[in-house]
C-alpha cells in the first residue's frame, strides 16, 4: 500500500497542533454527538458510516435550541407519521427497517482491521489503535455533525461551558468514511483546514479530487472520472451509439454523468435523453422520468444512480412490466445482491457495468459471526442490530423475545455475506493506510531524534496490506482505477448471478482501435481471406528470410553465405564446418593415424634387427621394408584430410592417397607373384624365377606406381581438386570441403587401386594352398580380402554421408585398410620373431616346407 507524503505530513501537523500554544478561548453551543461504537487506544481513529437509512428532521422554530436529530426505524416512523414519501416506502420495503446491515458490516470490518494491527508485531509495535464510529443516518448534516464531534470531542467530565473543551487537539488522527459522496464532501470541507486526513471507502465523486477544496481527502476506491470514461468506452465497444442516461440528482450522479457525457461525445455516442432523480423526489417526477424512458427510441439505458435512488425507479418499472431495455450500471448498484435476489427485478438480466474488484479477507467471516450484544450491554446499536437481524425484541411485547442464544453463523444476509467484499475491502484498506502512515511517521520521528536530522519524505511510499494488495495515492489522493466488467446472467434455476467478463485498469496502456496488431520484425503481413486489407495475420518469416521493419509486406532472403537469426530480423554469416583437429572426431582419427605409423615403424625396427633370420630373409626382406615404408605413408596421408581445406591440401590429400596406396598394393602384389612363381620354379626344367628376381621386383613396383603417378599428373593438369563451399547439403551452414574437380580423375585413381587390389587378391587366393613358408599367400589373401571389403563398403557410405562425415568416412577407410594389411601380413611374423624364436630357424622352416609338400 503506497501512501503519499501528504498523509504523513498532515498527521504530523495534527500531532504538533496538540503541543502548540493554547488556541483562542471558545465555548461549545450545542451538545456533541456520541459515538455509536468506540474503544480507547493510544491513538484513536474516527469513522462515519450510514448505519441507518433515515433520520427524523423537524423544521426548526428558531425560538428554542434545536433538538437532536434521531436515526429512526422505518416501521416506527411510518406508524407515527403518515407523510413519508412514496419512494421511501418502496425503498424501505426491501428491509422493513431503516437499519443498514451493509454499513454495519463496514463498521465491524474497521474494528477487525484495527484488531489485526494491534496484534501485529511489525506495524505500530507497542501502540494500540482505538476507534470512534459515528452514525450519519444517510444524512449530510448528521455526517458533518459527526465530523465536528470527532474534531473536538469533550470528555465525560467536560461541560458545555468549559472553554478548554473546544481548544484541545482533535480526538482522532484520521477519519474513515463516509459512503456517500455528498456527505463526504461536507466532512472533507469541514476538516480540511485542520489537516485531518479523511479516507473514504465509497465516495467516488470526481469533484473530491480537487486538492484546493479538499486538501486532506484520500480514497481507496477509484474516482468516477475513470468509471464514467470506462462506461463510455463500453457502450461504444458494443456499438450502442444511441443511449439514454439516468443519474442521481446529487454530487455523485451529477459529477459522474457530466464526465460520461463528455467522454460519450468524444467516443461518438449520442445521448437521446438525460434524467436526474433523487429518492426524495415526488412520485409525479419519478413517473415522468419513467414515461421518458419507455417512450424513447434508445433501447440502452445508462443508470448512474446510487442504490437508494435506483430502487424507487425499479419499483415503478416493475409495476408496468418488463420494459425490454439493456441496462448499463455504475459500481454503486451493479453488484447489489439485494436487487439480484428480488424476482420483481428480473428485467435486469443481461445488465452490464463496472464493479470494484472483489476481494477475500481471511478471518473476517468468523469475526462478524462473533458480534454479540453481551460484548457491550449498554450499547443500544448492538441491541438494535440483534433485534433487526433476528426480528426479535429484548423488551418482549408483541415481537419475539430475543434470548441472546441466536447464532449469526446460521444467517444469510447482507451482514454475514462475505462473498462480495468489494467495498468492504476498501474499508479494510483505508484502516491500513492510516496505520502505515502513523508507522512511517513515528519511525521517521524516532530516526530524527536519534540522528538529529530532519525526516526526508519520498513522493510516494509503497506498502502492502495483510492480503498482499498494493495501493498508492496520486497527487490528488486517488488510487489506480481497476474495475471488473460484470454481467448479470440468469442461471438455470432462474436466479440472477454476477459474472466477471472483463477487466478495466487505468494504469494499463489503452488498446489501439485496429483490426490487427502491428506485425513485429521477423514477420510479414498476410491478408486474411475475405477481410479488408487492414485485417491480416503476422506470419513468421521462413528460414533464411528476414524482415527488419514492422508491418513488412514480405520477407527478404539472405545472401548465399548468410542466414537468418532466430528472431528473423537480421542476416548473420553462416557457420563454416569442416573436420578440424580441435574437435573430438578429428582428434580420434589423428590418434589412430599416428598409432598406425608408430606401430609400422616398430615392425620395421623389429625386422631390421632380425633381418638375418630365416623368417625375414625367406619373405623377401626388400619388399617387406618397402611395404612397411608405404604403409607408414598411408597412415600419415590420412592427416592431410583433416583441417581447413586449401588449394594445396586438396591436391595433396588425393594424390598422396592414390600414390601411397598403389605403392603399398604393388609391394603386396610383388610378394604374391614371388610366392606363386617360387612354387613354379620347383618343377623340373623350370627357369621362370629368372624373370622375378629382385631387380624385376623393384621394376614392377616402380612401373605400377608410375602409372598411378601419371594418372595423378593428368588429373592435376586437367581439373585438379579445389576448396569448395558446399551450401546445398545444409541451408543453415556452409560445409567447406575439397571438390574432386574431375570426377573421371578421381574415380580413375580409385579404380586403379581397386584393379591392383583385385588382381593381388585373385593371385593370393590361387596361391593360398601352395607349400609356402609361414603361409605367406594365405596371409596376403586375408589382408586383401579386408582391403577390398573396406573399399567396397566405402563407396555407398561415402556417397550418402553429409558434410564433414564424408571426409571422416574416407579417413576411416584408409586407416582400416592400412591396419588390415599391417596386421595380416606382419603380425604372424612378429609373433614368431618375438615370442616363438625357436621356430625362426632354417631347420624348422625346411621341415615345415617338407611337411607341406607331402601333404
Amino acid at each position: 500500500m503506497a501512501l503519499r507524503t501528504d498523509v504523513v505530513l498532515r498527521l504530523l501537523l495534527v500531532v504538533m497542533r496538540g503541543m502548540a500554544a493554547p488556541a483562542p478561548i471558545c465555548s461549545m453551543l450545542g451538545q456533541p454527538a456520541l459515538p455509536r461504537l468506540s474503544a480507547e487506544g493510544d491513538i484513536n481513529i474516527g469513522a462515519v458510516f450510514a448505519l441507518h437509512r433515515i433520520a427524523l428532521f423537524k423544521v426548526p422554530s428558531f425560538t428554542s435550541r434545536p433538538e437532536k436529530t434521531p436515526c429512526i426505524r422505518y416501521v416506527l416512523y411510518f406508524q407515527l407519521f403518515g407523510n413519508i414519501s412514496h419512494q421511501d416506502r418502496f425503498f424501505l420495503s426491501l428491509t422493513d427497517i431503516s437499519f443498514n446491515s451493509r454499513e454495519f458490516q463496514f463498521a465491524q470490518t474497521l474494528i477487525f482491521a484495527l484488531e489485526e494491527i494491534n496484534n501485529s508485531s511489525d506495524l505500530l509495535p507497542g501502540l494500540s489503535l482505538g476507534y470512534q464510529v459515528y452514525d450519519s443516518c444517510s444524512s449530510a448534516p448528521l455526517a458533518i455533525h459527526s465530523a465536528l464531534a470527532l474534531m473536538n470531542s469533550p470528555g465525560p467530565e467536560d461541560s458545555l461551558g468549559d472553554p478548554s473543551s473546544c481548544s484541545r487537539s482533535p480526538a482522532v488522527l484520521g477519519i474513515v468514511g463516509e459512503s456517500s459522496s455528498t456527505s463526504t464532501i461536507g466532512i472533507s470541507s469541514l476538516v480540511g483546514p485542520f489537516n485531518i486526513p479523511v479516507i473514504s471507502h465509497f465516495a467516488t465523486c470526481a469533484c473530491l479530487s480537487n486538492r484546493k477544496k479538499f486538501p486532506s481527502f484520500f480514497r481507496t476506491i477509484p474516482s468516477d472520472f475513470y468509471q464514467s470514461r470506462a462506461l463510455a468506452k463500453l457502450v461504444k465497444h458494443f456499438g450502442w451509439n444511441w443511449v439514454g442516461v439516468v443519474n442521481s440528482n446529487n454530487d455523485y450522479g451529477n459529477s459522474g454523468m457530466a464526465t460520461f457525457m463528455e467522454a460519450a461525445w468524444h467516443e461518438g455516442v449520442c445521448v437521446e435523453y438525460q434524467e436526474a432523480i433523487h429518492r426524495t423526489d415526488s412520485r409525479d417526477k419519478l413517473l415522468e422520468a419513467i414515461r421518458v424512458i419507455r417512450r424513447a427510441t434508445a433501447r440502452v439505458v445508462v443508470l448512474f444512480l446510487g442504490l437508494g435512488d435506483l430502487i424507487p425507479l425499479l419499483n415503478e418499472l416493475a409495476l408496468e412490466g418488463d420494459p425490454g431495455l439493456q441496462w448499463v450500471g455504475s459500481e454503486s448498484w451493479i453488484t447489489a445482491r439485494v436487487l439480484a435476489e428480488n424476482k420483481a427485478y428480473g428485467f435486469l438480466r443481461g445488465a452490464v457495468g463496472f464493479a470494484i474488484r472483489n476481494a477475500r479477507l481471511d478471518g473476517l467471516e468468523g469475526f462478524l459471526d462473533k458480534v454479540h450484544p453481551s460484548q457491550a450491554p449498554d450499547n443500544t446499536l448492538l441491541r438494535e442490530f440483534w433485534e433487526t437481524v433476528f426480528q426479535c425484541s429484548f423488551e418482549g411485547g408483541s415481537s419475539t423475545l430475543c434470548t441472546g442464544t441466536e447464532s449469526l453463523a446460521k444467517l444469510k444476509n447482507q451482514y454475514t455475506d462475505v462473498s462480495e467484499l468489494r467495498i468492504t475491502n476498501k474499508v479494510y484498506t483505508a484502516v491500513y493506510a492510516i496505520a502505515h502512515a502513523l508507522h512511517n511517521l513515528l519511525t521517521d520521528l524516532k530516526n530524527d531524534t536519534d540522528s538529529g536530522n530532519r525526516p526526508v519524505y519520498t513522493p510516494q511510499q509503497v506498502s502492502k496490506v495483510k492480503t498482499g494488495e498494493e495501493i498508492w495515492f496520486n497527487a490528488n489522493g486517488d488510487v489506480v482505477a481497476c474495475y471488473d466488467l460484470v454481467n448479470w446472467q440468469q442461471e438455470e434455476d432462474g436466479t440472477l448471478q454476477f459474472h466477471a467478463v472483463g477487466l478495466y485498469n487505468s494504469s494499463m496502456p489503452p488498446e489501439q482501435p485496429v483490426c490487427s496488431e502491428s506485425c513485429p520484425t521477423g514477420t510479414r503481413k498476410a491478408v486474411q481471406k475475405g477481410k479488408p486489407l487492414c485485417c491480416y495475420d503476422c506470419v513468421p518469416c521462413a528460414e533464411g528470410e528476414i524482415s527488419n521493419i514492422t508491418d513488412s509486406n514480405g520477407c527478404y532472403r539472405c545472401d548465399l553465405e548468410y542466414w537468418s537469426n532466430e528472431k528473423r530480423d537480421r542476416c548473420v554469416l553462416k557457420p563454416v564446418e569442416f573436420l578440424s583437429y580441435e574437435e573430438i572426431m578429428g582428434i580420434v582419427l589423428v590418434f589412430f593415424s599416428l598409432l598406425g605409423s608408430c606401430v609400422t615403424t616398430l615392425v620395421a625396427v623389429v625386422f631390421s634387427i632380425h633381418k638375418d633370420t630365416p623368417i625375414v630373409r625367406a619373405n623377401n626382406s626388400e619388399l617387406s621394408f618397402l611395404l612397411l615404408f608405404s604403409l607408414t605413408l598411408c597412415f600419415l596421408c590420412s592427416l592431410t584430410f583433416i583441417g581447413r581445406p586449401s588449394e594445396w591440401s586438396c591436391m595433396l590429400r588425393h594424390t598422396a592417397f592414390g600414390i601411397t596406396f598403389v605403392l603399398c598394393i604393388s609391394c603386396v602384389l610383388g610378394k604374391t607373384i614371388v610366392v606363386l612363381m617360387a612354387f613354379r620354379a620347383t618343377l623340373p626344367a623350370s627357369n621362370v624365377m629368372k624373370w622375378f628376381g629382385p631387380p624385376q621386383q623393384r621394376l614392377s613396383v616402380l612401373a605400377f606406381t608410375l602409372i598411378q603417378v601419371l594418372i595423378c599428373v593428368l588429373w592435376l593438369t586437367v581439373s585438379p581438386p579445389f576448396p569448395y563451399k558446399n551450401m546445398k547439403t545444409y541451408q543453415e551452414k556452409i560445409i567447406l570441403e575439397c571438390d574432386v574437380g574431375s570426377a573421371i580423375g578421381f574415380w580413375a585413381v580409385l579404380g586403379y587401386i581397386g584393379l591392383l587390389a583385385l588382381l593381388c587378391f585373385v593371385l593370393a587366393f590361387l596361391a593360398r594352398k601352395l607349400p609356402d613358408n609361414f603361409n605367406e599367400a594365405k596371409f596376403i589373401s586375408f589382408s586383401m580380402l579386408i582391403f577390398c571389403a573396406v573399399w567396397i563398403t566405402f563407396i555407398p557410405v561415402y556417397v550418402s554421408s553429409p558434410g564433414k562425415f564424408t571426409v571422416a568416412v574416407e579417413i576411416f577407410a584408409i586407416l582400416a585398410s592400412s591396419f588390415g594389411l599391417l596386421f595380416c601380413i606382419f603380425a604372424p611374423k612378429c609373433f614368431i620373431i618375438l615370442l616363438r624364436p625357436e621356430q625362426n630357424t632354417k631347420k624348422h622352416m625346411m621341415g615345415k616346407t617338407s611337411n607341406d609338400t607331402q601333404y
